[in-house]
Formats: structure tokens, sequence, C-alpha cells
């Protein structure tokens, strides 16, 4: 299958290709999301050097130490990549050395590329294997005019601490990161019609919120099978092919694992997230260093979104959860043995699927702002939980968008299998959170314009204009 959307990264490929000096890229981002993919279908012809690292699964089962079973796959890569020696390297200085050699008798015209995929995994224990890419790269890669190292992993903290904010060799020596993304919705679409596939608008938004877009598992998507016939089959069917993958997820991604899990599976809890300390509080853990790498390691990999709560003090800063594939499995298939009802129903609306398509529409907040024609106006997003007040119930806004044009967008979001329909209850309802945020912005100067963000649009009624605009699934498609 070829390769489908990335033109960002494409583009910025194409230009450290057609760079004049030597570059370390590094590409990071979450499990099964596509980063050996891409590589590998941009440089397959111009890969002078390519190894994968070993799972620590795999050297587990090896009946080597750890650092002779990578050393011994590292081996077999530079013979396959034309290496004659046929001892295998001592440590991973001879390892580095003899790589070099290797370059060395490449052909010179043109760029090389060297690709080490895996790359956390081959820093096992005591293996002295940074301090050696360290040298390798210092003393000799970057000083090649054709030469482009790129270096990728699951495991992003790794990536972000060793090498993105690499203290000793290796500080300051990357010359490019690029972190990878789920795809979008219309990358999405674009997926599944390279593969034949032509589904409707609504069932590709429906299954964004359970496999957000995440190619290695959009394709296990049967086309002749319901949305919740293909989840019953990859999530609780014998030998289902998903039944563990939110557990390899944090295994194969994070160095402290089980505090990066036990971080996502408290934020789920609520929508809207919770603040640092409420998150400290909840877990019974005390602050220091390591929350803070494992949440920049969360938020790296896109698992979830740091953000300051509108009407907030500015420094106490919320996490939420904005993976839909974990915040679909910790909601229905954690501990659960079967799905027995249709998720997807009116009954179910607002106890998940209205969050869930909640967060769709904040993984497309660019497509958002590109819909209401404020791409380049600088803004501040939020969500806001109203306190009850007086009479008043407490009530939420989906998305708050603040402005530098003096302009509040109050974001409605509706997952609705029709046009939405305002009746009373719901005017009524719009027009309370308009008077409090008017009240809550304090701004004079600021106006407020309400935005609906459905499925089909919003259908004529006596109160159809409360929204001054209205952004459909067609919309956030494009």
């Amino acid at each position: 299958m070829s390769l489908i959307g990335r033109e960002k990264e494409k583009k910025e490929f194409l230009d450290l290709m057609n760079s004049d000096k030597s570059e370390l890229v590094a590409v990071y981002g979450r499990r099964r999301v596509g980063k050996t993919f891409l590589i590998n279908e941009l440089f397959l012809n111009n890969m002078a050097f390519k190894h994968t690292g070993l799972s620590p699964e795999e050297t587990k089962l090896s009946n080597y130490s750890r650092l002779e079973t990578q050393l011994k796959a590292f081996h077999s890569s530079l013979l396959l990549a034309g290496e004659i020696n046929k001892n295998q390297p001592k440590d991973w200085n001879e390892a580095f050395l003899r790589l070099i050699k290797l370059l060395e008798s490449k052909n010179q015209d043109g760029r090389l590329v060297v690709f080490l995929d895996e790359f956390p995994w081959m820093d096992t224990p005591k293996s002295g294997f940074v301090a050696a890419f360290s040298w390798f790269w210092n003393n000799w890669a970057c000083t090649r005019n054709n030469l482009m190292v790129i270096v990728c992993g699951s495991s992003s903290s790794w990536i972000i601490n060793n090498l993105i904010n690499a203290h000793g060799g290796l500080y300051n020596r990357l010359t490019y990161s690029i972190r990878l993304s789920p795809l979008s919705l219309h990358e999405c679409r674009e997926f599944f019609l390279a593969k034949g596939i032509n589904l409707p608008l609504y069932t590709i938004a429906s299954i964004y919120m359970v496999f957000s877009g995440i190619p290695y598992y959009l394709n296990y998507y049967d086309p002749s099978l319901s949305l919740n016939e293909n989840i019953d089959k990859l999530f609780v069917a014998k030998d289902a092919k998903l039944s563990l993958e939110y557990n390899n997820l944090f295994e194969a991604s994070f160095t402290d694992k089980k505090t990066s899990k036990d971080i996502v599976n408290f934020l789920a809890k609520r929508t809207g997230g919770y603040t640092r300390k409420e998150l400290l509080e909840g877990l019974g853990i005390s602050d220091g260093l390591y929350i803070t790498k494992a949440l920049s390691s969360l938020e790296n990999s896109d698992f979830i979104l740091k953000y300051i709560p509108y009407k907030g003090n500015g420094k106490e800063k919320c996490y939420k959860v904005i993976d839909p594939f974990c915040l679909f499995y910790l909601k229905h298939i954690s501990n659960k043995q079967s799905l027995s009802d249709n998720i997807f129903n009116e009954n179910v609306i607002n106890s998940w699927v209205g969050p869930a398509f909640e967060n769709l529409c904040y993984n497309h907040l660019d497509v958002i702002k590109k819909r209401l024609g404020i791409s380049q106006v600088q803004t501040m997003q939020f969500s806001w939980l109203m306190p009850k007040e007086d009479n008043k119930h407490g009530s939420q806004i989906d998305l708050v968008i603040e402005r530098k044009d003096k302009i509040i967008n109050l974001c409605e979001m509706k997952f609705y299998q029709k046009e939405y329909e305002m009746n009373t209850e719901a005017h009524i309802n719009l027009m309370n959170k308009i008077d409090r945020l008017v009240a809550a912005s304090n701004k004079k100067t600021s106006h407020i314009v309400p935005v609906l963000i459905t499925t089909f649009g919003l259908k004529r009624t006596e109160y159809w204009s409360d929204y001054k605009m209205v952004i459909t699934l067609e919309d956030l498609f494009n």
C-alpha cells in the first residue's frame, strides 16, 4: 500500500535530503503510527544501511546477554549491507567503527541514508551504546556532507530525554526532529479509499472515535462487518488482534511504563481531565521530575493534552486524555468480556459518543480554525466547566476559542445521525452559556459568536439562527 497523506513530513524530509550538510534526524511518535513505513517508503532507494533494534522481549528469549544479542543482530545488518567481516563486534564502539568503514566503501555520489529503527531498544543497561553512537556522530558522521542518519523509535520518552533534550556528547547534536501524529480524518478517508473501501463520512468519524487515526488499527477494519462487529472481532473475540494492545502501548512507548499508564487511567475518568495537583492526589504520589517527564512524554506521543482551563489562574494547567483508542478501551473494553449494546445508539450519546466527538474536534482544531477563517489569528483554546451559580445549574462549554481579534467563539459539539434540531430547552441553555461567558470574560470589547460543530448540519427551526456558523463533518474532512 502506498504512503497516504503525510504531506508536511514528506516536505520536511525532502528539504533534509537536499541539505548540503550531515543531518541527524529523530522521528518519534506513538506505537503503530507509521514511522517505519514512512521512512521506508521515502528512502528505499537511498538506504545505505538499515537496522532495527531487538525488543526487550526478544533479548529475554536469547541464550546470550542482552548486549550480545543486540550486537549479534547489528552484525547481521552489517552483513546484509555488504560487510565481509564475519566476526561479530565485541562492543558498540567496534560496531560503529565497522559501520563507518562500510559507509566509506559505498558510492559517495548522492545522499546516503542510515536508518536505525527502534533505536531506544539498542540501549541496553551498561552497554555503552549512547557513548558509542555519540562518538560515531561527533567524530565521523557530522563531518560528511552527504549523510543523513535517521533514528526512530516508539519510546518517545527515550528519544526526548536522550536526543532532543540530550546532555553529554549528544547535547545539541540533533539537527532535526519530526513528531509523527495519527492520521487526520481526511487522511483516514484517503487510507480507506486506497484500499478500495468507500465509507460514509459518519462511519469513518465513528471508526476514528474508536481506533484513532492509527494506520495499523485501520488496516484491520473489515468493511463487510458493522463497526460493532469489527470492535467485537478486534477486541473481545478469541485471538482478537487488539486485545493486548492497550498494555503493549505502554510497554513499548515509555521508560516509566507504570507511571505513564497510571496517569492515563486516572485522567480518562473525567472528560475535562485534572490539574496536576488533582492528578497527584488521585494517584497518591508525590511530585517530582519523574512526573514532569512522564507527562511530557505522554503529551509528545499524542496521548494527552495540556491546556489552561478557561478563567483559570494561568499557572495551574490541566491535563486530559485525547487519544481515542485509549479512551474507548478504558470506557468499553477494560474488564469487559463482550459488547452487548450498540455503542453508537442514541442512549449513549451523552455518556460516551458526545465526549468522544468532542475529543475528535480537539484533535482537529487546525481544521476548525481554518473553517472559521482564523488560521492566521492568534488564539487560545479552552474547555470551561461553569460552576453552579445561584439557581443556575453548572454547565460545560465544550470549546472556547479566544481570539486576538476580540472575538470569542463559543463552540458546541453535537454528534447526531441526522440534522441537529434546536428546541426551546437547547435555546435557553445556549443563551445561558452566552450570558455566563460574557460575564466571565469581563471584556467589553469582546464579541461572543456561537458555533455549532455537528455531523449533518442544523435543521431550520425557530431557533436555528442562534448559531452564527455551523461546521459539519464534511468540513472536518477537508
